[in-house]
């Protein structure tokens, strides 16, 4: 399936792994997927991430990033809905912390390297690559651009997902920019 890939595309997973492997986790998710797409220059995702003003909230989506995998990957929404049930995540947090270290729930625990080897991709990020090359399927594409999985990521549930939306970055926001017409068009 990788060779399908452009060069931008190929460049967000090799950039994902690197995530992955900055951070400590064991194994590549969507969340590094999106930190990838977020780094790139000069490709049609970046073009729509600017368009939908990115330059102004690229820190604020790293920081959620970071907020959601402090919460063990919990969306917002899903620390919201357990609050609602009376459950703090906060506070469940800040006890795993205290116990086991700053990040023990992202599995990112400073000191333990025990890892070594090629990060595995998870099913998140799986899923992610999945949906990229559907969308590129669906829209007659021949090749799978770092576009496609930009719209992958604003297309399946998760804290990507949630994160870019508070944003103003959905499906729809980045087809339009991307394939609309009249406004500005990725080229």
């Amino acid at each position: 399936m990788f060779e399908r890939f452009t060069k931008d595309a190929r460049a967000v997973v090799t950039g994902a792994i690197e995530h992955a492997e900055t951070g400590g986790a064991q194994t590549v998710d969507a969340e590094h997927m999106l930190l990838a797409v977020l780094d790139r220059e000069g490709s049609r995702a970046s073009f729509a991430l600017a368009a939908l003003g990115g330059g102004q909230w690229l820190e604020s989506v790293r920081q959620a990033l970071g907020e959601a995998r402090r919460r063990g990957g919990l969306s917002q929404a899903e620390a919201e809905a357990l609050a609602g049930l009376g459950i703090d995540v906060g506070e469940i947090v800040a006890r795993v912390e205290e116990a086991h270290g700053v990040g023990a729930l992202a599995g990112e625990v400073q000191g333990k390297g025990w890892w070594s080897g090629r990060r595995s991709f998870g099913r998140g990020a799986k899923d992610v690559l999945e949906r990229a090359l559907r969308v590129a399927v669906a829209r007659r594409d021949r090749h799978i651009g770092d576009e496609h999985i930009l719209l992958a990521l604003t297309s399946r549930p998760g804290v990507p997902a949630e994160v870019l939306a508070d944003h103003g970055v959905t499906y729809e926001s980045v087809t339009r920019v991307l394939y609309g017409e009249g406004e500005a068009k990725a080229g």
